[in-house]
């Protein structure tokens, strides 16, 4: 055996990872992640994110298992779209000021019914949809500008009450507008930011690029979905913007993280703004500078119901303000990093959020969790 292992070192196959995968019985050595919670908020079915260099002594099919009930956690590996997993995205539950043991072990995992879903959807337009079992949205493709009296800017939002993922069945029955027992789209968008977009923001005006022009899926489920939108430049006043939104939604979340990467020509920042359409009719508002909460419960939309709009942005990036067509988040964003935030809605008729102070108070935890993450420990 020694001098295989010569052998082996000689011919450079030798590396230390094989110790640290093996145990003296030669099966792979379990990885014990310890999931701290130091806030006093309980985090549940949370999706927690661990870098997957940091897990090398995993090898082969692999199971999570919470040490404390003995129960299979679900996992999902997200790839973001590497050829290399990128990140092991773990669903937890934990207790304020308390901690959770996940171990990962040899064997096959329990298949995970996919909970959220994204795709380009070119019989509609060039349509890209996503969904979650909460709620579902979509933003518009090149195809619809040559719809005038269709085409819309923003992020639209479809209104859901049923976990089930539903886009391809209501896009093949193209029978949406009203209520079938799951939900509907009745959010109005047209030439605004909708329910959640961002767009340079100077001498009080939006400069919109045309509508996407590539699209990328980067992961589609089971636990999150993340895709990746591309724009052709396009002058904001008279200097050459590009930008790429990356967009990612998790199971059982209302809100969506979004990832903005500008490239700017002449310029070091940009002056941008994440907003949300206003409706006609009085709603309930929530601007919160000091915690970055942007939150909109519209006004009753008839027998529709009522959808609750809302932001989550970096603080003491900028200021918040209400205009004739928009709640409106302003910042500076730089070419150089991207500029992240969350957007998101809820439907009063799905059950969860039915009024806006519960809409309200949600937008409120989330951020808090936002700032107390997670601590992660791998052994």
């Amino acid at each position: 055996m020694k001098r295989i292992l010569l052998l082996l070192m000689a011919a450079g196959v030798w590396h230390s990872a094989l110790l640290a995968n093996s145990t003296d019985n030669g099966k792979a050595a379990p990885v014990s992640i310890t999931i701290k919670n130091t806030s006093a908020i309980a985090r549940t079915e949370e999706i927690v994110e661990i870098p997957y260099a940091k897990l090398g002594r995993l090898t082969g099919a692999f199971k999570l298992v919470n040490k404390q009930t003995g129960k299979e956690v679900p996992y999902q590996i997200a790839y973001e779209g590497s050829p290399q997993p990128q990140l092991l995205l773990v669903q937890v539950s934990v207790p304020a000021n308390n901690s959770v043991i996940v171990t990962a072990v040899a064997g096959r995992p329990a298949v995970v019914k996919p909970r959220t879903y994204a795709r380009y959807v070119p019989e509609r337009k060039d349509d890209f949809a996503w969904e979650n079992d909460r709620i579902a949205f979509r933003m518009y493709g090149a195809a619809l500008e040559n719809f005038p009296a269709e085409n819309a800017h923003g992020i639209d939002v479809w209104t859901k009450r049923t976990p089930e993922l539903v886009l391809n069945r209501w896009y093949k029955t193209n029978d949406y507008h009203h209520d079938n027992g799951q939900g509907l789209d009745y959010y109005h968008v047209g030439m605004t930011l909708g329910g959640g977009d961002i767009a340079p923001y100077l001498h009080d005006s939006l400069y919109f690029p045309k509508n996407y022009r590539t699209w990328k899926v980067l992961d589609s489920g089971p636990l999150r979905c993340t895709f990746q939108l591309g724009y052709e430049p396009w002058q904001v006043d008279g200097k050459t913007v590009a930008v790429v939104k990356t967009i990612s939604l998790d199971a059982g979340a209302q809100l969506n993280k979004m990832s903005v990467s500008y490239t700017l020509q002449q310029r070091d920042s940009l002056p941008v703004a994440a907003g949300i359409v206003k409706r006609a009719d009085p709603g309930t508002l929530l601007l919160d500078e000091k915690t970055g909460v942007l939150g909109y419960w519209e006004p009753e939309h008839g027998a529709d119901g009522i959808t609750g709009l809302g932001l989550v942005i970096p603080v003491q990036k900028g200021h918040m303000k209400v205009t004739d067509q928009h709640l409106l988040a302003t910042a500076n964003a730089s070419g150089k990093e991207p500029f992240v935030y969350y957007f998101g809605a809820a439907w009063n008729k799905a059950g969860h959020y039915t009024s806006a102070t519960a809409w309200f108070a949600y937008l409120q935890t989330f951020a808090a969790k936002q700032a107390a993450p997670l601590e992660i420990n791998i052994n």
